[in-house]
């Protein structure tokens, strides 16, 4: 297991339960449910037994300015891959908010601990190399459920690779602290979903796979998503 393309879905499941989702079934998408829906099962249980009481732990006992501060941290981190992407979209503009984020977050936000640009109005944008292919027109191709790596694409999940490139983890020659800083994220990530969990409703295979291909969606076009109904 590859803990940075670990850190690379939950960062995507993060943000999938925090925008609209269609509700009807997406079935066309998902031609490889027999196969993903064992797969989702494994993972959730990992999930319900491992890292869900390890965040509940986390949080429990670390202070929430600690929290705040090891959020933005890793948030602060995850603007190098938002510049890169910028830059492939040929998106100028994202391209030096980002910059300036990482620039003054960096110096003045104490290594990214405080969150100076979104104090300034420097609003972050969320990227990364799958929604680069999506811009340059690649389909997403049929729905995946990863083996511990969650929801994914035929598109998206080879991207992973691709935005490991943009994270300091595989450039880290100490083991023992590139694997607590990368737990640490992991932790972290799992911890801010904790409070989402309770807008999923029916049945939850189906709720997180519409949700995660109507957030893709939403992303790639950068929020000018066409209503069919």
């Amino acid at each position: 297991m590859r803990w940075n393309k670990v850190l690379a879905q939950l960062s995507v499941c993060a943000s999938v339960l925090l925008v609209p989702f269609a509700a009807h079934a997406a079935s066309e998408d998902d031609p490889w449910e027999s196969i993903n829906r064992p797969i989702f099962t494994f993972n959730d249980t990992i999930d319900t037994y491992a890292l869900k009481p390890l965040a509940q732990g986390y949080q429990f006992v670390t202070p929430q300015f600690v929290q705040d501060g090891v959020h933005n941290f890793f948030r602060n981190i995850g603007d190098v891959g938002n510049f890169a992407n910028d830059v492939l979209q040929l998106k100028p503009k994202a391209a030096g908010v980002d910059t300036a984020r990482l620039l003054l977050n960096t110096t003045f936000g104490v290594l990214g601990f405080i969150d100076v640009g979104t104090k300034m109005g420097l609003q972050r944008n969320d990227e990364d190399f799958g929604q680069t292919l999506g811009h340059w027109g690649v389909g997403s191709g049929p729905y995946v459920m990863l083996p511990l790596l969650g929801p994914s694409t035929l598109r998206d999940a080879p991207s992973l690779y691709v935005d490991s490139f943009t994270q300091p983890y595989r450039y880290m020659n100490d083991i023992d602290w590139r694997n607590s800083t990368f737990g640490l994220n992991i932790v972290d990530t799992r911890a801010s979903l904790l409070s989402t969990e309770k807008l999923i409703s029916g049945d939850k295979y189906t709720f997180i796979r519409n949700a995660y291909l109507q957030n893709r969606e939403f992303k790639v076009k950068d929020g000018k998503v066409v209503d069919d109904f």
